[in-house]
């Protein structure tokens, strides 16, 4: 391309798009580069909503660097004028006895941030829409959390970056060889880039980028979504009736959103899918996916049970073994960083993990979980 920047950012998603906004803000020249365009719709980052919630059970660095995401949203919306957050709140349920629920209580009230909790009897006289029949189930609600307009976003963060002079480009770059440091990246055309550091914030595409590195490290699953019809003329299912919401009263983590500028009740299953490629897989629903949808709308919001499936999406979740993040500089080629491993949960920290990276970048001593290191034997998830 004829020019040599400071740092190169390979995938405009929620991470890479906010590791170069954060770059640029360092004095920086930055590239950003993306093969099919900003949270497109095979992206991790792609689709319509994402959640923003404070609560990770015991994980308080979770929690912190999602409430320095939400301020950092915040702003980037108050400074572009797109308010792509809707603040609905975040509803987790519970029984009693559930231990990530309790630490996350205990969490939230040590930080001293929002929460109001809501037993059984509150949580049916407040949410008719939700069947709620076992005494011992409570609720602990957000109320500054919500839902982020997810590719939409993206979007605002790379016309913010590049406003403010970062450069974008669409093209697919491949991976540097191990071993040395690297005194240029190429696009897959052949075009060649000359790069200080470079961050590959690729996703699912991680592990076929760094098959040797990342492949038992990064586990791509297929994830299916469904958002079905409220019933016509209800206002029951919006966001000013029912906030986002999280389930953890049975094992499959069932979650959803309620009908955000009307696209419909979004439902998804919090669990990992089949391994997926993203390239090759298939993003149709399959039939048990959507029957398993409907069987829980029977149960929790039976009024939907037979609603109108407005539109469905396949999408990936790239899981570590445990759900920490990935993001530390390459073992054997000196200025190249990954970034990834958002394992499910890792959209809305982009904003924190941006700024993560630019520290990292400038020398700043990284936190030991998400750095690099043996790779485990069982994978075990154990952020939520």
């Amino acid at each position: 391309m004829g020019r040599t920047y400071d740092a190169v950012v390979i995938g405009a998603g929620s991470f890479g798009s906010w590791a170069a906004w954060h770059l640029r803000k360092t004095g920086r020249s930055v590239l950003l580069v993306d093969a099919w365009g900003p949270a497109h719709s095979r992206a991790s980052s792609g689709g319509e909503s994402r959640l923003i919630r404070m609560g990770y059970g015991a994980d308080a660095i979770y929690t912190r660097m999602a409430w320095r995401s939400l301020s950092l949203w915040h702003e980037l919306f108050r400074r572009t004028g797109k308010q792509l957050f809707h603040r609905t709140g975040v509803l987790w349920m519970a029984r009693e006895d559930h231990p990530n629920s309790t630490a996350t209580r205990a969490v939230l009230t040590e930080l001293g941030l929002p929460m109001e909790i809501l037993t059984a009897g509150d949580l049916s006289r407040r949410y008719p829409q939700m069947r709620i029949s076992d005494p011992g189930v409570f609720g602990i609600l957000e109320p500054e959390s919500g839902a982020l307009m997810a590719r939409r976003a993206v979007a605002a963060v790379v016309e913010d970056a590049v406003a403010d002079g970062v450069d974008y480009l669409q093209a697919g770059v491949t991976a540097p060889r191990q071993g040395g440091r690297p005194g240029e990246l190429r696009t897959t055309s052949g075009e060649s880039i000359a790069a200080g550091d470079t961050v590959f914030a690729c996703g699912p595409w991680l592990p076929k980028l760094f098959p040797e590195l990342l492949a038992d490290r990064i586990f791509p699953t297929r994830q299916e979504v469904f958002f079905f019809a409220p019933p016509a003329g209800s206002g029951n299912y919006g966001p000013a009736a029912m906030p986002a919401w999280i389930d953890f009263t049975e094992p499959r983590g069932p979650y959803g959103f309620p009908d955000l500028e009307s696209r419909g009740f979004k439902l998804a299953f919090d669990e990992h899918g089949v391994p997926f490629d993203p390239d090759a897989g298939d993003r149709r629903v399959s039939d048990a996916g959507l029957a398993a949808a409907r069987g829980f709308l029977a149960e929790r919001f039976p009024e939907l049970e037979n609603a109108v499936l407005n539109e469905s999406r396949v999408c990936q979740y790239e899981n570590t073994f445990n759900g920490d993040f990935l993001i530390d500089r390459h073992p054997t080629v000196d200025n190249v960083w990954i970034a990834g491993g958002g394992s499910g949960h890792g959209f809305k920290h982009g904003p924190a993990v941006g700024e993560y990276l630019a520290e990292r970048i400038g020398g700043a001593v990284g936190e030991e979980r998400f750095k690099f290191g043996a790779p485990a034997q069982l994978r075990l998830r154990t952020v939520y």
